[in-house]
């Protein structure tokens, strides 16, 4: 019989999470029966849409529940198998993070390729933030080679690959971000043409015009407030701007007004097109083909900021929210014993 910790929901949040929101808690796990496997989390995945999911609100995905393990995408290995798909070793994909072991039938995990690239690399630029930059920039805002593009949280898992693969497309590129720190590494490694540290901005509209004089004919947008502003402001006619998050509204306990220009929408034909990755997932293999041969040639760079412990998920999904991550934010859970 294994002992194994995982993280609950103790109870609906409103406004910023706190780490009292969550519960750790200890459970006994059977051994695995017949076709099944029992698998040991080494990383697991904290995202901003979680958030989404921490209030009794309908959405395109449940909430969770309080007193039941919280889920997220998570990379295992298998520890036992008695499924005939599956090899004590083999390293999985699953969305049964926030816990140190589980008992599968197979049929939610997916066997990663561990040469193409490190494992941890499938919860970020291999895996759905990269899933999500590509089938955001190419599919919902359709860029075009040599475009301008504005991406906010540039620095984040998913906005730092939009950056990278604009710059593959030959496109030319400024980025937001909140620190000198993570604006040094967009410059030095990602290699975009310029950079806004938003905090450091007393008029967003006006420096993303300094940068952009000829505006925007793609913004991709993970913000939304102000950011959202400054991006309709500079944006050219028949401009498109692809809707993936709102960071800046998720802990808000009422709505926020709509951005003051939004009929500047109309003005210039500006398509704004919202999306969810999971009605894309039919893109990954040619997804993964592309980002394996970038990453082969070294035209994709990534960064991970990693948590230890699985008793620290909550204050690692906090820090999301407070902006100390710096590209992926990951929690190391452990290894197989």
């Amino acid at each position: 019989m294994i002992i194994r910790r995982e993280v609950h929901l103790k109870n609906y949040t409103v406004g910023m999470p706190k780490e009292n929101d969550f519960e750790i808690v200890q459970v006994s796990m059977p051994e695995p029966k017949k076709e099944e496997v029992l698998v040991c989390n080494i990383y697991m995945s904290v995202d901003p849409y979680m958030r989404g999911r921490m209030t009794n609100k309908e959405s395109y995905i449940p909430p969770f529940q309080p007193g039941k393990p919280l889920e997220g995408g998570c990379i295992g290995q298998v520890v036992k198998s008695l499924n005939k798909h599956f090899n004590a070793g083999d390293y999985v994909f699953s969305m049964l993070g926030w816990r140190e072991y589980f008992i599968s039938n197979g049929n939610d995990l997916l066997k990663i390729d561990h040469e193409v690239a490190p494992i941890q690399a499938y919860l970020g630029v291999m895996g759905i933030p990269g899933l999500t930059a590509y089938v955001g920039l190419l599919d919902i805002a359709k860029l075009k080679e040599n475009e301008s593009v504005f991406v906010s949280a540039a620095s984040g898992a998913v906005g730092s690959v939009v950056c990278q693969i604009a710059k593959i497309k030959g496109c030319y590129v400024i980025g937001s971000t909140g620190s000198d720190k993570k604006a040094a590494w967009l410059l030095k490694e990602a290699r975009i043409d310029n950079i806004i540290n938003y905090k450091r901005s007393n008029d967003l509209v006006k420096d993303v015009a300094k940068l952009l004089p000829n505006g925007i004919d793609v913004y991709f947008e993970n913000v939304g407030g102000k950011h959202l502003e400054a991006a309709l402001e500079n944006m050219n006619s028949f401009g498109r701007i692809a809707l993936c998050g709102l960071i800046s509204q998720y802990n808000l306990t009422k709505p926020m007004p709509n951005p003051g220009n939004l009929m500047l929408a109309i003005q210039k034909r500006i398509t704004m097109k919202g999306f969810i990755v999971s009605d894309h997932l039919d893109k990954m293999p040619k997804f993964r083909l592309d980002m394996g041969k970038w990453i082969k040639e070294g035209r994709i760079k990534w960064q991970e900021t990693v948590v230890e412990g699985i008793q620290n998920a909550p204050r690692a999904f906090i820090e999301l929210f407070e902006g100390k991550n710096l590209g992926k934010m990951l929690v190391k859970i452990g290894s197989p014993s």
